[in-house]
């Protein structure tokens, strides 16, 4: 994607939005991004799939990562394409890795009423990192099996050393 076309896009949503709604701009990354606040997400990603002049029909995927109980954020990453457009464009979450309202796991809105690929990105997401995601239509793990203990891609994760009496570790 070009900046003019990425620039084009943020503009599109400060209009729309205000100029509050992105937290941060990355414009010269090698994939451009926008950062957003987990109350954003919805709108702007309802605004990016409906309005005919972008049209962000697919979602590629959705990138989850932990940044470490040191720095106390993970991330969530959206990729979205126009395929008619041609063009693509990312989303980037930061989000509490221990919410203080006493909730165990971080809670991100779901994005599977807009575009159906969520649905398996969002519980791969959920099962590895713990992410919830709020109003998702079916959010149960998806690689491992419903009774595993903690959530493996966690910087943190210690890894049982038995599992139904059978050795995990080797």
């Amino acid at each position: 994607m070009n900046f003019s076309e990425f620039g084009d896009i943020c503009k599109a949503i400060k209009v729309k939005f205000g100029n509050d709604i992105i937290v941060e701009l990355f414009p010269e990354a090698v994939q451009p991004y926008i950062v957003v606040d987990k109350d954003a997400l919805l709108q702007i990603c309802e605004f990016l799939y409906k309005d005919p002049q972008f049209y962000f029909d697919l979602l590629n995927c959705i990138t989850a990562h932990d940044n470490g109980p040191e720095i106390g954020t993970m991330e969530v990453w959206y990729h979205l394409t126009s395929i008619p457009k041609e063009q693509s464009f990312i989303i980037k979450l930061s989000i509490d890795r221990n919410p203080e309202d006493g909730e165990t796991l971080s809670k991100v809105p779901s994005v599977a009423s807009i575009w159906k690929t969520a649905d398996w990105h969002e519980r791969e997401s959920f099962d590895l990192l713990g992410i919830h995601f709020e109003n998702h239509p079916d959010l149960r793990r998806i690689l491992l099996p419903a009774d595993w203990e903690g959530y493996p891609l966690r910087k943190d994760y210690v890894e049982q050393e038995k599992y139904h009496g059978i050795k995990v570790k080797y």
